[in-house]
């Protein structure tokens, strides 16, 4: 019998938000497994929210920059010690400079960014700018992950606090009006969709919320007498209803919700192409 560990079930509960007992008994069930348990529970409890990522114990903030064509844009998260730093002008300051050598120079690693020629004063480095603000702040700090994004139309929000960030790309046109594109923005901050568009959504992915949706059909006893094809159409109301929390083009406008993220977009002779949204911490 596979023994379950208080870790493993608070991690389980941490995603679930269910009680302890039902954690440890999903798991239980599993052998142990994780991902097996959160679908366990999903069968059974048809409103359980999952989180998407684990966090880690991190302080930071997000940094984002878009340049003024729209073209060319980066996110970059910036750890840092302690929590007072994440709010010092000094920190947020090099967090979104960070962001702009990544959105105007590339890299492929953190460690090539660091060595890369400093963008406005070339001879220097961007480890040397981070070390100016270690320098004055007394405090280690250095980039986690990053991600550039170029072509189409990006626009980019960062949370007051600087704990999320996002960047959208969109298409159509020469330019977006920057407040539409920090609305939608926004939008992916709050609800935090699993993908941009359907035909961004993993086979296997899809395929899994259709075994879990046929489960809860299934176990449903108001089904257990109605005829194949009814039974079909509810399962069809439940992936749709999936797609809508889900995915971003799908979902509900926050500022305006009898309108779509898609719709909104499309009323603008804008097209969703991609985002990205980081949360400090995020470790999956």
């Amino acid at each position: 019998m596979t023994t379950i560990s208080a870790a493993a079930v608070k991690a389980l509960r941490d995603r679930t938000n269910l009680p302890m007992m039902e954690c440890k008994a999903a798991l239980t069930a599993t052998g142990g497994d994780l991902e097996k348990a959160i679908d366990y529970l999903r069968e059974r409890f048809k409103d359980v929210a999952v989180k998407k990522g684990a966090r880690e114990t991190a302080e930071g903030r997000i940094g984002a920059y878009v340049d003024e064509t729209q073209t060319m844009g980066a996110l970059v998260e910036m750890r840092c010690e302690s929590p007072p730093v994440v709010k010092s002008d000094a920190f947020v300051q090099l967090a979104n400079d960070v962001a702009k050598q990544i959105a105007l120079k590339g890299a492929d690693s953190v460690e090539g960014l660091l060595a890369q020629p400093l963008v406005g004063d070339p001879g220097r480095t961007v480890q040397d700018r981070i070390h100016d603000a270690i320098g004055l702040i007394r405090e280690n700090m250095r980039p986690a992950r990053f991600k550039r994004l170029t072509g189409g139309l990006l626009g980019t929000y960062v949370h007051h606090d600087g704990s999320v960030g996002v960047m959208v790309q969109v298409e159509g046109g020469d330019k977006a009006d920057p407040q539409l594109l920090r609305d939608v923005c926004m939008h992916v901050t709050a609800r935090n969709p699993v993908a941009a568009r359907r035909e961004d959504i993993p086979e296997d992915v899809v395929a899994k919320e259709k075994e879990i949706a046929r489960a809860q059909v299934a176990a449903d006893p108001k089904n257990a007498n109605k005829p194949p094809a009814i039974q079909e159409k509810i399962l069809e109301g439940k992936l749709k209803t999936w797609f809508a929390e889900n995915v971003l083009v799908e979902q509900p406008f926050v500022k305006d919700d009898s309108k779509t993220v898609g719709e909104l977009l499309r009323a603008n002779g804008l097209k969703m192409v991609t985002f990205v949204r980081y949360r400090v911490g995020e470790v999956s």
